[in-house]
């Protein structure tokens, strides 16, 4: 299972577009907010590609905060990661994923990518594709399951055009 990981858009629809059109062979989208609008767009012109989104802290409407997904097996927690302190640790965001028995836990919010390991979890944040910080290029990220079990993260960076 292919996963496209992607946060904080912030209504830059066509950066959300190029890098779903990059990953034709998704399995499933799991944006990590700050983008309600342009994933709403997303999901009407994708309609068949199955579409996760949690809430932001620049998002306004009435979104989950936190959901977790299975796939191949494993449980993926998703955050955005304001409600969790991520921009000082990943301590209560890992915490939260072991006390929920996931094995990975997703987060934005910091526009900084990064994939780490806390506790047994692996903890990616994917980065920004419209304003990335830390001078980081912007990105987004993949996350397979092997039929295994076996957990891939990649980070992806988008060329500036």
């Amino acid at each position: 299972m292919k996963i496209l990981v992607i946060s904080d858009t912030h209504r830059n629809f066509s950066a959300l577009k190029n890098a779903v059109d990059s990953v034709p062979d998704a399995d499933m989208l799991i944006h990590l907010g700050d983008g309600e609008y342009e994933f709403e767009d997303i999901r009407n012109l994708y309609p068949l590609l199955p579409m996760i989104y949690v809430g932001g802290n620049c998002d306004y409407g009435e979104h989950e905060q936190t959901h977790i997904v299975t796939a191949c097996g494993r449980k993926i927690f998703c955050t955005h990661g304001h409600l969790y302190s991520v921009r000082e640790n990943r301590d209560l965001l890992a915490a939260a994923a072991v006390q929920n028995g996931c094995e990975v836990a997703l987060y934005g919010h910091t526009h900084v990518k990064r994939i780490e390991t806390q506790n047994g979890v692996l903890i990616l944040n994917p980065g920004s594709v419209d304003c990335p910080r830390g001078g980081n290029p912007p990105s987004y990220a993949v996350l397979t399951i092997s039929s295994s079990g076996e957990i891939f993260p990649e980070i992806i960076d988008v060329e500036n055009k």
